[in-house]
């Protein structure tokens, strides 16, 4: 006899729902979040138990770490691909924990990747630096913006980033205001830097690392916020999944040439579409290929879906470089 379990989480309870290879409820219970009590419940299956299917939440990770380390077979599920049952009348948090151990059961449960806990950590800690140099970012054009208004004069980013800029020609509260932009965004720089040396002395640097610079434009912020999003590249089919999980793969649905709609933008990782954008804007500044198979799409399309272009060749030729562990070369994707 085997036994499925399915868990759909919330913020702070979730629902546990044991099955076994006839779909008959072996057992079914709201428990607040405490991976203690999960634990006791699933006890009495574990020696017939093929797995645990949880939800892929914004707070899986207390949930799948305990039960991995108290010997279990946690599976992450990749929530946007579950598809429930189109005839189904009524739906409430029991049945969709029924519903991901059925699935498992049937074999046929589409998973999410469980990200190694000892690495989880720093790749959350360059997400929290992403998110502050977009914090720093709003705070310079919010300073530039209220000099411009105000003296008709447009100072430069790179000037107002300096320790020793003053705002001169804004007086009183525009004055005040300025400074205050000044006082947050030095702040939030100096995290920033603290961030991104915590970051590279905490990380092994690898041989991916490595070859990831070989990129005209990926430095060593980059490469390490490409290598810790993609973890193991061999969870990729190919170079075209990669890049759609990357964001860099338009989403939408044709019929005999013709767009019948759109599917979901935002399905993949906004961190690894972020990093090959960046990318991008590098290569097509400092790598001639780059720049001219830019000109070529920008000359039928316009300047955005271009760099998506130049995004998504990246995005491939960083897959084949971490499968075959071999460096960059600009030729192979761009032509001579």
């Amino acid at each position: 006899m085997s036994h499925y379990c399915g868990i759909d989480l919330h913020s702070n309870n979730h629902v546990v729902v044991v099955i076994d290879d006839e779909d008959k409820r072996m057992y079914e219970r709201r428990l607040a979040n405490d991976v203690a009590l999960t634990l006791g419940a699933l006890l009495p299956f574990k020696d017939t138990l093929r797995g645990v299917a949880v939800e892929s939440t914004f707070n899986w990770y207390w949930l799948v770490d305990g039960l991995q380390e108290a010997g279990f077979k946690p599976k992450l599920v990749n929530t946007l691909a579950v598809k429930q049952y189109e005839g189904l009348k009524h739906s409430d948090d029991v049945h969709d924990a029924f519903w991901l151990a059925h699935l498992m059961r049937l074999g046929i449960l589409p998973e999410g990747y469980i990200y190694p806990k000892a690495q989880r950590a720093v790749r959350d800690l360059l997400r929290r630096r992403a998110f502050l140099v977009r914090t720093a970012s709003s705070q310079l054009i919010s300073i530039q913006n209220q000099i411009w208004r105000s003296t008709g004069v447009r100072v430069s980013g790179n000037r107002i980033r300096r320790r020793d800029f003053e705002p001169d020609g804004v007086e009183g509260y525009t004055r005040q205001a300025v400074e205050a932009g000044l006082v947050v965004l030095r702040a939030v720089q100096d995290e920033v830097d603290k961030l991104e040396r915590s970051a590279l002395e905490a990380v092994k640097l690898s041989e991916a690392f490595r070859i990831l610079q070989t990129i005209t434009g990926v430095g060593p912020v980059l490469g390490l916020t490409i290598m810790l999003e993609v973890g193991d590249i061999r969870r990729f089919a190919g170079a075209g999944q990669f890049a759609s999980y990357s964001r860099c793969v338009a989403s939408q649905r044709l019929s005999n040439g013709k767009k019948k709609g759109s599917g979901n933008a935002k399905a993949g990782n906004k961190y690894l579409s972020w990093a090959f954008s960046e990318a991008a804007h590098f290569a097509v500044r400092y790598e001639p290929m780059a720049q001219r198979f830019y000109e070529r799409k920008k000359a039928k399309t316009n300047g955005t879906i271009a760099i998506r272009a130049v995004a998504r060749k990246l995005a491939r030729a960083t897959f084949m470089m971490l499968k075959h562990q071999t460096p960059y070369e600009a030729k192979l994707m761009f032509g001579s």
